[in-house]
């Protein structure tokens, strides 16, 4: 069957309206993870020189990916200028996390460690470049970015979230953490963790619909908290698999009582003994 010629010329017109605004996934996912290996992972040469060319290819990349969008040099320019005046402040940012993890998981032995083995603090690292990207209102890229940390490693962190200072995230898997969500310092969060949005409609897109988890909070792996005007009192802990909505006051355990019986099987119950 012959694809009609009016289908093929509206998908091209579409095509060709939208050519500004579309990335490169693949050479964003390079610049990611080229940042990455800079800040972090040891290198066959290790020079400032090279540093500072590494520096300027990231920066020539970074500079093609946002000019996709704005089509202005101007503009593009000052966007990288901002990101990498920013970058010191972030590295130190993510220096606290590894070191959060260092500190509190036994299973971590060194930086180095966790710099190359770790995706909780890859996907801190994604975040915490993305969110920069997304203050600067810079458009589509920083979701491009957390998304890539998402198919990485499981963990999806929407870069408008707020996130404090020494950040850990163990194991990670299945991590959602909403757009408003504002996250204090010294949180801990484990695998399975969903902080959203209680209902979602598209009349509450400006709205803050996402939690707010204070400092020094611990959350256990699939714990579920939802709403914008829930909050999470500092130095709580948030068993596994509760479901909160409301508001939990400072210094609180939150925990799901479960309910385990064991019995003899040797010894089965007089329902179950019967004979087809």
């Amino acid at each position: 069957m012959a694809i009609p010629n009016n289908l093929i010329e509206r998908i091209h017109q579409t095509k060709q309206s939208n050519i500004h605004g579309f990335f490169d996934k693949i050479k964003t996912k390079k610049w990611v993870k080229d940042l990455y290996e800079t800040l972090f992972l040891p290198q066959n040469d290790n020079t400032e020189d090279q540093l500072k060319r590494n520096f300027q290819s990231l920066e020539e990349t970074l500079f093609s990916l946002i000019i996709t969008v704005t089509g202005n040099k101007e503009i593009t320019q000052v966007n990288v200028s901002q990101f990498f005046e920013a970058l010191p402040e972030m590295y130190d940012q993510l220096v606290l996390d590894a070191k959060s993890i260092l500190e509190f998981d036994p299973a971590a032995h060194s930086p180095e460690e966790i710099y190359l083995a770790y995706p909780g603090f890859f996907a801190t690292y994604v975040y915490r470049i993305s969110h920069q990207l997304w203050n600067q209102e810079v458009r589509i890229l920083p979701r491009v970015i957390s998304e890539y940390a998402h198919s990485k490693t499981g963990i999806d962190i929407h870069p408008g979230a707020i996130i404090g200072k020494s950040f850990f995230i163990d194991h990670g898997t299945g991590i959602v953490i909403g757009e408003t969500t504002v996250i204090g310092n010294n949180v801990k969060i484990y695998q399975g963790v969903t902080l959203g949005a209680l209902h979602v409609s598209k009349e509450k897109a400006h709205q803050k619909r996402h939690p707010n988890i204070e400092d020094d909070v611990i959350i256990y792996s699939g714990a579920t908290i939802l709403g914008g005007d829930t909050t999470i009192g500092r130095e709580s802990i948030i068993g596994g698999n509760v479901w909160i909505t409301q508001d939990v006051p400072a210094n609180s355990l939150v925990y799901h009582k479960s309910e385990i019986k064991i019995k003899d099987n040797t010894s089965l119950p007089e329902s179950l003994t019967f004979v087809i």
